[in-house]
């Protein structure tokens, strides 16, 4: 699975270790969720306990730093949970990549396709200021890397410059990193 790129988990780092076991330990398994086949990794329970979130914090926030960022970006829903933190941790503000619908006008829009329609990711269009400055981006699952995309388009547009993908988890198989080019992804924990 190298793709040629960081993937975060050669990294020997207590921060890494202890970030893998929290998630090993905490993360609960749904089977067939959303769809038949399909077995879906919630985080609430990492989320919900504190040592373990702080594990995935401080892995994420080493990984961020390593990156060279400037400002994080948190992608809705839960990259807001954890980018936030990381952002607090590292001293750094944290921007909020909302889903269509979320911001009052004016807002940049960037539109993106799923596997079965469209979506769109939304930042106000006034008084935000990325001009030049390195964005990492943050949320909790890299699967088709469609968000991801989309997220890193959207912070172009608006005169960003993202460095990195930091993510707790992956999904194998959907060809996530793929979509992603060329920019450094960060995962804690491989696909399972």
């Amino acid at each position: 699975m190298d793709s040629g790129r960081d993937s975060g988990n050669d990294s020997g780092s207590v921060n890494m270790a202890r970030a893998r076991v929290a998630l090993t330990e905490h993360t609960r398994y749904v089977h067939d969720f959303p769809a038949e086949g399909v077995l879906f990794e919630d985080l609430t329970p990492v989320l919900a306990n504190a040592e373990a979130f702080a594990a995935v914090v401080d892995a994420q926030a080493e990984a961020a730093e390593e990156l060279g960022a400037e400002i994080i970006g948190g992608l809705d829903a839960r990259g807001f949970l954890l980018g936030s933190a990381v952002a607090y941790k590292l001293g750094l503000g944290v921007i909020a990549i909302r889903k269509k619908g979320k911001l009052p006008p004016p807002v940049v829009t960037q539109d993106y396709d799923l596997e079965y329609g469209s979506a769109a990711l939304e930042l106000p269009a006034e008084g935000l200021d990325l001009e030049g400055r390195r964005v990492v981006l943050i949320d909790d699952v890299l699967a088709t890397g469609g968000t991801l995309a989309a997220a890193r388009k959207l912070i172009e547009t608006c005169g960003g410059n993202v460095t990195g993908y930091v993510l707790a988890i992956e999904v194998g198989g959907l060809g996530g990193r793929e979509r992603l080019g060329d920019i450094p992804v960060h995962v804690i924990r491989d696909p399972q």
